[in-house]
């Protein structure tokens, strides 16, 4: 499908520093901070992800509508 292994490797390390920023913000008791960075993370992931499922489209389209 043409994925580029830097987005998944984007994808991979945000998830990472999420999950530790998250570990470490409730570990020092700061539970509304860890859940707000683990929104930012994954709002920013699914904007990745849309880009991604835009792209298919857009080959789909062009495959079955003819257009380059």
């Amino acid at each position: 499908m043409g994925v580029d292994v830097d987005l998944i490797f984007r994808i991979a390390g945000v998830g990472i520093v999420v999950a530790l920023l998250h570990t470490i913000l409730e570990g020092f008791g700061k539970k509304e901070y860890a859940q707000w960075v683990t929104l930012l993370g994954f709002i920013y992931i699914l904007f990745l992800v849309i880009s991604i499922v835009q792209d298919l489209f857009q080959k789909i389209k062009s495959v079955f509508l003819f257009q380059s």
